[in-house]
């Protein structure tokens, strides 16, 4: 185990320790830690509050970007559809991680689980239900709103 994974699941057992979930990450560039984060949804009632997205967060505020193209995420613990998804937007390009959904699902953390299996169902079948609604023909449309300021 590397030092950046051994700072993460660091990070995860302080933030039990203090009450909150086994998760922490650590966010690398050039082989040095640009920036951490701990689940805070005990602190902060937030459910988006979690290590990879803290991490992410930190990262872009003090960069002013979006773009981390070039970088690598150490996690603790696999990362939720939702962590994985902001990965993606922001252009991370290697995750490492330790324990697994798995494990995770073993110790009652099974809503990573849930939501990649929800994903592989057609819309129809998950337990969300979505419903598009359509511009009126009188509506400005955002979409090509934006694109006109390309």
């Amino acid at each position: 185990m590397n030092i950046f994974m051994k700072r993460a699941v660091e990070l995860a057992v302080i933030n039990v320790n203090e009450g909150g979930q086994p998760f922490g990450a650590v966010l690398v560039k050039n082989n040095e830690v640009v920036t951490e984060g701990v689940n805070e949804l005990h602190k902060t009632y937030d459910v988006s509050g979690h290590a990879e997205l803290i991490a992410i967060r930190r990262a872009q505020a003090q960069l002013q970007t979006n773009n981390l193209s070039g970088y690598t995420m150490y996690a603790s613990g696999e990362p939720c559809p939702m962590c994985l998804t902001a990965m993606y937007f922001a252009g991370i390009e290697e995750v490492f991680y330790c324990q697994s959904v798995a494990d995770a699902v073993e110790v009652g953390l099974g809503k990573s689980k849930f939501i990649y299996d929800e994903f592989k169902e057609s819309k129809d079948e998950r337990k969300i239900k979505m419903k598009q609604m359509r511009l009126n023909e009188n509506q400005e449309n955002p979409m090509n709103l934006w694109k006109q300021t390309l």
